[in-house]
């Protein structure tokens, strides 16, 4: 996949993500309206207007007066009333049935209640109206409801499947672990397209310059400054940014082609435990990879065993048991000073007899005395193939990034003496200089298979060629 394709994916997934949020935004602010906009569902008896009441008057206001013909009267506030002897005969009835608390019904009162009565019943019908009015509300809430839901569903139906979440914190890792070296090269570009005039000799002898300075190689930036000559030219590159998208194009393109034909991929054995050597010069991180990959194969379901057989450093042993102890596997020793073969013939039988799915070979990294640690190594493979044909499945070299060209060095070095399948390059979070990994592919063809990106356990990442190009020169490429 060439520059710009890697480019656009990214642009493509960054947009899709920022519609997903604005999509997302959108739909809780019509939530949060709708919720405004809904009528209140308060209980409708607050709402009823309640009848004004009957105010009697207390019994001890009456007054009764009996005619001389045997009529009653009955005196209400100074005013006299006549009524039917019947009516006052069931009224004084009422009056003893009920001492003190009862009242007198009047004409005036039953007027009072017959007035009261339709103002009662007006009322009641208001308060039906308001019941009606507010089952309507709730019907019609419920009904937004459930259109709002249904409106989601198919909102969520026809957006597309979300990249997996790994996936984005892989790029998210590329992106924080290759901070330093964007930004050093970033700078350098910068400073290089500061004095660009137009393509002349002096253009290209300060671009050897820039590239050497960011590790890319001696090789690689005469290789890139020759094919530039033409390329520049070719594409019409007049703006600072076209020179730079050139530039960066032809390095990804070298890139490319200098690694057609390598794996990328560990290679595993078909059966039995697959048998991985970590080789590398003390101090390059050797013992924390392979930490590291021992709780990244632990999580994916593997047995593991490691084999302690850097028996002659300080301390290598110890920090090899503490790591075992953290990831939660299993490990082989042995005396400090001893025979670093006779740790990996005891290793190499347990990992058969026990089943073990992996087993790491921890070796000692001593390049000042070449010539006993190479023979150490080859002693060590010996043994490995003769228990297990195919063993060692790999063999990889481990190197400090922030070493720059020294690590490349190393790698000369151990390629030489031993068949290095693969590169493990640590530290790249702490380095300007990124430009390492161009170096190692275009000089020694070999593939870079994991990257260390960040202290943590998990930031030892397996090698993206893509993620890594995003990373490194994420900000000085334009796409369409």
């Amino acid at each position: 996949m060439g520059l710009f394709d890697i480019f656009r994916r990214h642009k493509k997934k960054e947009e899709e993500k920022s519609a997903e949020s604005s999509s997302a935004a959108v739909q809780s602010a019509t939530a949060d309206e709708k919720s405004a906009n809904t009528p209140s569902t308060a209980p409708a008896s607050s709402a009823i207007k309640q009848p004004e009441p009957v105010n009697i008057p207390p019994a001890d206001s009456y007054e009764e007066k009996i005619n001389p013909d045997g009529s009653h009267e009955v005196i209400h506030n100074g005013k006299e009333e006549k009524t039917e002897e019947a009516s006052q005969s069931s009224a004084a009835e009422e009056v003893s049935a009920e001492p003190e608390s009862s009242t007198v019904v009047t004409e005036e009162a039953t007027n009072d209640e017959s007035e009261a009565a339709p103002a009662q019943d007006e009322s009641v019908s208001e308060e039906e109206t308001v019941e009606e009015e507010t089952e309507t509300s709730k019907d019609e809430t419920l009904s937004d409801i459930d259109e709002a839901a249904k409106s989601d569903n198919d909102v969520t139906n026809t957006e597309e499947t979300p990249e997996p979440e790994e996936e984005t914190e892989t790029v998210k890792k590329y992106d924080r672990g290759l901070e330093k070296s964007r930004t050093g090269f970033g700078a350098r570009l910068n400073k290089f397209l500061a004095n660009f005039r137009h393509v002349d000799e002096d253009f290209f002898d300060d671009l050897e310059d820039m590239l050497i300075e960011s590790d890319v190689g001696y090789d690689m930036a005469m290789k890139l400054s020759d094919e530039l000559r033409e390329e520049v030219k070719l594409q019409n590159a007049k703006s600072k940014q076209d020179v730079s998208n050139v530039i960066i194009e032809k390095m990804v393109e070298l890139y490319d082609e200098a690694g057609q034909d390598e794996n990328p991929d560990l290679t595993m054995a078909k059966e039995g435990p697959t048998v991985i050597m970590f080789v590398g010069v003390n101090g390059a991180g050797k013992t924390t990879t392979i930490g590291k990959m021992a709780a990244l194969f632990k999580k994916q379901g593997k047995k593991v065993l490691l084999a302690a057989a850097d028996t002659f450093r300080a301390g290598a042993t110890e920090q090899l048991d503490v790591w075992a102890k953290r990831d939660g596997v299993d490990i082989v020793t042995g005396p400090e000073n001893g025979d670093p073969a006779a740790v990996v013939f005891d290793a190499v039988k347990r990992a058969k007899d026990e089943e073990y799915d992996v087993l790491f070979v921890d070796t000692a990294g001593r390049l000042q005395n070449k010539v006993n640690l190479m023979n150490e190594l080859a002693k060590m493979k010996r043994i490995l193939t003769r228990e297990i044909p195919d063993a060692p499945h790999e063999v990889l070299l481990v190197l400090d990034a922030t070493t720059g060209q020294n690590a490349l060095n190393q790698a000369k070095l151990f390629k030489e003496s031993t068949d290095v399948t693969g590169i493990v390059l640590t530290k790249l979070d702490g380095t300007a200089r990124g430009g390492i990994v161009l170096a190692i592919r275009n000089e020694l063809h070999l593939p870079v298979k994991y990257v260390g990106l960040g202290e943590k356990v998990d930031d030892l990442q397996k090698f993206d060629a893509g993620d890594f190009v995003y990373g490194l020169f994420k900000g000085l490429v334009e796409v369409d």
